[in-house]
């Protein structure tokens, strides 16, 4: 086969990155040699493909899912806010500078559309089959016209599209024959159908509505996924995690030791690679929360300062809301802390930056002797190295250059009693380095807490994209699914009037 096939949503996170994954497992599993694509990605959690290029983490697990190494082409664009109206633009994995959204869309964008058609191309051209992602609604109309990730890549690609829906909101109904109406005759040709996603309860009970929908619309639903937990893996967006509660569901086995952990991960402004704790939530008897308050850290056995697009701007929340007085009290006490990238570069004694916030010399937190200073190139790397006696694996994304001046080194940074910094992203998803980490956190909290002897990180994230393959294998019209990525734009569709009820 030779085909595409665009996932499209009624609204940003209705899962159109879970599906596009578990369409892309599911059709590796039929010996279909398929990529993932995403023209254009907004998101503050990344990774860094092996040649050095920076791409949205969720593309990077959607290459897992197809069981091929990632690379720039599947995710050309990544836009990383840096607060409320401008990101930093990344094309081809690096960063070529800072736009606001209006100078973005105003132009810049629809110059990129050549660009972003022309990865696409390389990828059709290398594989049998490419599941691209689309980003919030097709059905942006004020955006429509400079669009390359939605409606703008079906059409230059002549993919079909199939929009899915989160029914857990409500409204989807509404939401799926809405997102066709808004379209235009030439987009609305493209849309095949819809695909309901995260339903709990009796089927039946809902093919009343598929059914209209259907004489509504002329498009058909290719299936009803039901709701699973545990299955958000790689969001893209760190500002929606949620402060009550776990974000991650963390205790998924019983303790081995008598102990359980806590973990209070310090929900900084404009957070980054949250994905970080992800290796600590999978093991059995760790407990991982988001925080926002100093007396949420007082009953935490390690305290984790995560990256950030906002190194300066996390500084000031933390002294604002008391949390760096907290961490500096657990720091006295010989209490575990880690810093990690921008959660690193804050704990040292001063941040140079005349890059990312421009506010020249700053003075950080004083925890650990390391002077950092903001440059121009960003790094991008995949290092390799041991700590605590353990192979370790991560990658780097910052531009803050740390100078480490005293204490016992750490990966690339440095440790000073129980107080860690690393700029290393994705060392915790070293099993051994993991679990010999754990146990020092363990003995300095007095915790009778016993790292699992056999979490493989690797084979957890293994079995959710095997589990995501699942659903689309058996709750999803698969020979349907097959004909539409096979054949290419559907045909004959008939038109919906806008606002019209049929």
């Amino acid at each position: 086969m030779s085909g595409g096939l665009l996932v499209a949503g009624t609204t940003s996170d209705a899962g159109k990155s879970v599906v596009t994954a578990g369409i892309c497992r599911w059709l590796v599993r039929q010996g279909v040699k398929v990529a993932p694509f995403k023209a254009q990605n907004m998101s503050l959690n990344s990774f860094v493909t092996r040649e050095g290029a920076e791409i949205g983490r969720a593309q990077a697990m959607q290459a897992q899912a197809c069981r091929v190494e990632p690379t720039a082409h599947m995710n050309p664009v990544l836009l990383k806010p840096g607060g409320e109206q401008s990101s930093q633009v990344v094309l081809l994995g690096k960063p070529v500078g800072e736009m606001s959204a209006r100078g973005y869309h105003g132009g810049r964008q629809q110059r990129l559309l050549g660009t972003v058609l022309d990865c696409l191309a390389e990828l059709r051209g290398t594989y049998d089959a490419v599941i691209c992602e689309g980003a919030g609604s097709p059905a942006e109309i004020n955006l429509r016209r400079t669009d390359i990730v939605n409606m703008g890549i079906a059409r230059g690609a002549g993919f079909p599209v199939l929009v899915v829906g989160d029914i857990d909101r409500g409204g989807v109904f509404a939401s799926f024959f809405g997102t066709v109406a808004l379209l235009a005759p030439e987009d609305q040709a493209l849309v095949a159908g819809f695909l309901v996603n995260k339903f709990r309860g009796d089927v039946s009970l809902l093919e009343p509505g598929l059914d209209m929908l259907h004489e509504l619309t002329g498009r058909r639903t290719y299936g009803v996924l039901p709701f699973r937990h545990g299955l958000g893996i790689d969001e893209e967006d760190g500002l929606r995690v949620s402060l009550r509660g776990t974000v991650r569901e963390s205790v998924i086995a019983p303790p081995v030791g008598e102990d359980v952990l806590r973990v209070a991960v310090c929900a900084v402004p404009l957070m980054s690679n949250f994905t970080d704790v992800d290796a600590l939530a999978a093991e059995p008897g760790v407990v991982v929360r988001f925080v926002d308050r100093p007396e949420e850290l007082a009953d935490a056995d390690l305290v984790i300062v995560p990256g950030t697009r906002g190194t300066v701007r996390a500084l000031e929340w933390l002294r604002e809301r008391g949390l760096a007085d907290a961490i500096a009290r657990r720091v006295a006490e010989r209490r575990p802390v880690l810093g990690i990238c921008g959660g690193f570069q804050l704990l040292g004694e001063h941040i140079e930056d005349e890059v990312e916030s421009r506010a020249g010399h700053v003075d950080g937190l004083g925890l650990l002797p390391v002077r950092v200073r903001f440059a121009r190139e960003k790094t991008l790397t995949r290092p390799v190295g041991e700590a605590l006696g353990e192979h370790v694996e991560g990658y780097e994304i910052h531009h803050g250059v740390a100078d480490v001046t005293g204490g016992v080194p750490f990966l690339d940074g440095c440790r000073v009693g129980q107080t860690w910094g690393t700029h290393w992203h994705g060392s915790l998803e070293s099993d051994g380095f993991r679990r010999a980490f754990l146990r020092e956190v363990a003995a300095a909290a007095g915790r009778r807490f016993v790292p699992a002897p056999d979490t493989s990180f690797a084979a957890l994230r293994e079995e959710q994209l095997d589990r995501l393959g699942d659903l689309i294998e058996h709750h999803a019209d698969t020979d349907a699914l097959w004909r539409l990525i096979e054949s290419g734009a559907p045909q004959g569709l008939p038109f919906i009037p806008p606002g019209a009820p049929a």
